[in-house]
């Protein structure tokens, strides 16, 4: 059951294997968020480059490199593991984009109701 204190993102096999999606911020707010799929395993990230906080995709729901390897920052070029949200090249090296935990309930996939406050 999804709780007062969650939110529905999509259904989650909207998310297809080696893809991201974007979802804007909520009314009043700045930051997005998105969910990329890899191995199966969906993953979230608020949508903000810890360099200077910029959103990552430079077109709707662009955020991973060609061979859909790794997440890629289009301001600066920096890039991110799927797996952990860490940067291993770039100008924000050896830190994180931000995690949102996640859970597939009914279908949906479902966030925290904050998350990326």
């Amino acid at each position: 059951m999804i709780g007062p204190d969650e939110r529905v993102l999509c259904p989650a096999d909207e998310i297809e294997e080696g893809a991201a999606r974007g979802f804007p911020a909520p009314a009043g707010r700045f930051t997005g968020l998105f969910a990329v799929r890899k191995g199966g395993e969906l993953r979230v990230y608020v949508n903000s480059c810890p360099h200077i906080g910029l959103p990552l995709e430079p077109l709707p729901n662009r955020f991973l490199d060609t061979r859909k390897a790794n997440i890629v920052c289009a301001a600066h070029g920096a890039r991110f593991r799927i797996e952990d949200g860490v940067c291993i090249s770039g100008p924000c090296i050896g830190q994180a984009l931000e995690a949102v935990p996640c859970r597939v309930e009914g279908g949906m996939l479902v966030v925290p109701a904050g998350a990326g406050e």
